[in-house]
């Protein structure tokens, strides 16, 4: 994950980006709740990515059809 993706979650979880006197860029005050929804943000996106690996795998050539279970598992932690 590229750092601009990052950022951009930690914005869509309320985290707030301030600059200082020095014009440089600094986030204080994130509250637990607005940390937890940037790692749940976080981890739904790694999720995706692993099962989108294992969808290219299962649509290979080479590709095991219990590829395409796996994704679906993958994709269903999110709802644990």
């Amino acid at each position: 994950m590229k750092q601009d993706e990052i950022i951009e979650m930690a914005r869509q979880a309320g985290i707030r980006f301030r600059t200082n006197v020095f014009h440089s860029g600094y986030c204080d005050g994130v509250h637990g709740d607005e940390l937890e929804a940037f790692a749940k943000l976080i981890a739904e996106k790694e999720r995706e990515a692993c099962a989108k690996i294992c969808d290219e795998w299962a649509n290979s050539l080479s590709g095991e059809p219990e590829m395409v279970e796996m994704a679906k598992e993958i994709r269903a932690r999110s709802n644990v």
